[in-house]
């Protein structure tokens, strides 16, 4: 099976990016995979570093029609020369440009859905209307969402992956060794987030649970890791703003983006995950695989991910009651926090980058079989 993947993105940014690059990293036998990506950026080259034949067509934006329509014109071309079996959009932005092109070859198209769609959102709408043989959903959250919007298309789902080798606690520092090298408290309950700073994922909430939380652990600290977005850049101000008004300046630490995020993780005591209707939750399962007890969002992916009470704790979005709660529960029982931490890292052995190259080429093989 050859296929040409339609990479929007160039640079790494979060899991979209990541899975790409696992997918490519664990090609199993009998499959070709190529890469076109619409910009230039440094997963040319990492992609290229894995054996993979990639190309760069940079699209410009949108908003540029002649530069989508030629956009559109030379992928056809490309496709009409190679000869695919079928053509992969990674993300639906993708798909604005592979669909029309597969169509106009005959191609079959398949995009891979890694949000949860809207019946409101622009995008969402006209993107599913782009003819395809079938989406690849992120979830069974997002494959429900998808296939309620017109018209239908056979959908597989496929759950992200996660580098167990990255996020493998016995070839890390122990978590007291970690907090001082990063010159984190060596003292008291350490409760952490990462992620981008937006409002969606929910790093207000941890910090307006933390004065519930120093009430029965006053030595506690809440950690945030993550950078600005660019969509969201008051965002950051507004988190200081409510770390400041509730007296917090001595139990939050902001910081920032971060490379090393498996050794930051890997510092925590309890991990937080508080997104509003994650598609998935990547996150979730790096510090599953750490055996971290993890407290995570009780809509979308996550729900997928953790059986509660068992490998992990739900707690709804922008609940700050609610999360606190949930995380006073493993500090107040650690004996439960270590059982949940050990069965935590078992689930996450099922999301191996190598089942999800595995899976991902099964759902592709399915999607191509649908008359």
């Amino acid at each position: 099976m050859k296929c040409l993947i339609i990479m929007p993105i160039a640079t790494l940014r979060g899991g979209a990016e990541r899975m790409l690059l696992h997918l490519l990293q664990e090609a199993p036998n009998g499959v070709e995979w190529e890469v076109c990506f619409l910009e230039d950026g440094h997963m040319v080259s990492d992609a290229a570093g894995l054996g993979t034949k990639v190309w760069v067509l940079p699209a410009g934006r949108l908003r540029q029609l002649s530069r989508y329509f030629l956009t559109v014109m030379r992928l056809a071309a490309h496709l009409r020369r190679a000869h695919y079996d079928c053509v992969i959009g990674w993300m639906g932005k993708a798909h604005i440009y592979s669909g029309p092109a597969a169509l106009l070859t005959r191609t079959p198209a398949i995009w891979y859905q890694l949000g949860v769609p809207s019946k409101a959102n622009f995008w969402d709408r006209n993107i599913t209307r782009i003819p395809a043989k079938g989406i690849i959903a992120v979830s069974q959250k997002a494959a429900a969402a998808q296939s309620c919007l017109p018209p239908k298309r056979p959908i597989q789902v496929v759950p992200p992956s996660t580098d167990l080798c990255q996020f493998d606690p016995t070839q890390l520092p122990s978590p007291s060794e970690v907090r001082s090298q990063l010159g984190l408290p060596q003292e008291g309950p350490l409760i952490e987030i990462v992620g981008r700073l937006q409002r969606w994922k929910g790093m207000h909430t941890l910090i307006e649970a933390m004065p519930a939380i120093l009430k029965a652990h006053p030595e506690a600290h809440a950690l945030i890791v993550g950078g600005e977005h660019a969509l969201e850049p008051d965002y950051l101000a507004y988190l200081r703003q409510r770390i400041e008004a509730l007296g917090l300046q001595n139990h939050v630490i902001l910081a920032g983006f971060q490379k090393n995020v498996e050794q930051w993780m890997q510092a925590c005591d309890v991990f937080v995950h508080a997104s509003d209707n994650e598609p998935f939750g990547i996150v979730v399962i790096e510090a599953m695989a750490l055996g971290k007890p993890v407290v995570a969002g009780s809509e979308g992916g996550p729900r997928e991910i953790i059986t509660e009470g068992v490998d992990g704790l739900l707690a709804p979005y922008n609940q700050p009651d609610k999360l606190a709660e949930a995380i006073l529960r493993y500090l107040n029982n650690p004996e439960f926090a270590r059982q949940v931490g050990q069965a935590a890292f078992k689930r996450a052995q099922e999301f191996s980058t190598q089942r999800f190259a595995q899976r991902f080429v099964e759902a592709v093989e399915a999607l191509l079989a649908e008359r």
